[in-house]
């Protein structure tokens, strides 16, 4: 499986990162009111609409407006254009109205975090989705400690640590989205939304089921992994990566020697904090969860396989990262003890 999309994914928000300083934020953004409804369009097209500062800083500040307001009834997110709905950056919200995610195209990054803690979520044939962040030494951070081990089975550790893309149904089927609307009908899906009158939570439900009822895109065919799903929730119900590793080489067969190949170009400190960082998070809170990955996050900038990783994307563009350490077995309880530990009054606060 080709990691290229991981690549191509941290070239894009490094390259929005470069160039946030120059660009509007409000062009970059659009909120509106319209109907029933608050929309938020993510208007980065050209860069697969990666979130940044200031249109986060942009989204939370409307939202925190919409809340309050009594004519607000639902909030609705989107992408422009057809690429991609969020290929990145990273948002945390706690909006307390019925949230709607558009989730067509490219969700990846901080395109999940916008999206998967919502209520509603609605893919079309043209999603894609993927945790890809073990490629380039990190982890599926934006709540993935939380969502992923919660998904059926052991789907979830397998798709965070291989970084396995799911694509259109097969979104709806992993449990990601909770409906499936055939592309065509997403605009008319959008105005039966924005149309609805004083609409509760039961009200908009009822709406997006009528269109995922009637969306017949794909609608027999069997889910990617639906024949290796007992064999996933078996090799991935290991409490350790070795063990993985050792259950997909003892296996032997194609499926599983193509995951061991794809595991082994990961970032092993990634690979051991995504294990545990799922297993401590499949017990925690959401904020928890998010507390936890603020302190992975701090620790991973101040390591080396994060900066490795950009060099071999962006500096040399040679695609091979050298990983410190380098073998699973280097990598000690003791060094992750330190990327999970407090950092006291630097904790993240909500």
């Amino acid at each position: 499986m080709s990691r290229f999309n991981s690549y191509k994914r941290t070239n894009i928000i490094l390259q929005h990162l470069k160039m946030s300083n120059h660009t509007d934020a409000a062009a970059e953004v659009l909120l509106e009111r319209k109907g029933c409804a608050g929309v938020i369009t993510l208007n980065r097209p050209r860069f697969l609409n990666t979130l940044t500062l200031g249109m986060i800083r942009q989204i939370y500040a409307q939202l925190k407006k919409w809340e309050q307001d009594p004519k607000t009834f639902l909030i609705i997110i989107k992408g422009a254009g057809e690429k991609a709905f969020c290929a990145g950056g990273d948002i945390r919200d706690s909006c307390q109205k019925p949230y709607i995610a558009l989730i067509h195209g490219i969700t990846m990054g901080g395109g999940v975090g916008v999206s998967v803690h919502g209520q509603f979520r609605v893919a079309t044939e043209k999603s894609v989705f993927a945790m890809p962040e073990t490629a380039i030494g990190l982890f599926p951070d934006v709540g993935g400690g939380y969502f992923l081990p919660r998904l059926q089975g052991k789907l979830g550790y397998f798709l965070a640590l291989t970084g396995f893309r799911l694509k259109g149904r097969d979104v709806y089927t992993a449990g990601i989205a909770t409906h499936f609307v055939d592309f065509e009908k997403l605009g008319m899906l959008e105005e039966d939304l924005l149309a609805l009158k004083s609409p509760s939570k039961e009200n908009i439900a009822d709406v997006l089921e009528t269109y995922h009822a009637k969306s017949k895109t794909d609608q027999d065919k069997p889910f990617i992994l639906e024949e290796h799903m007992d064999k996933i929730n078996s090799w991935f119900s290991a409490n350790t990566v070795e063990q993985i590793v050792d259950n997909l080489q003892q296996d032997g067969s194609s499926f599983a020697l193509e995951q061991l190949k794809v595991i082994k170009k990961m970032s092993p400190t990634s690979l051991k904090i995504t294990l545990r960082q799922l297993m401590e998070g499949s017990s925690k809170t959401l904020p928890e969860v998010l507390i936890m990955e603020y302190r992975l996050s701090q620790a991973c900038m101040k390591g080396h396989d994060f900066h490795e990783g950009v060099r071999a994307v962006l500096i040399d563009k040679d695609q091979s990262p050298k990983w410190k350490p380098a073998d699973l077995k280097e990598v000690t309880d003791e060094d992750l003890n330190d990327y999970f530990k407090s950092l006291g009054s630097n904790d993240l606060k909500f």
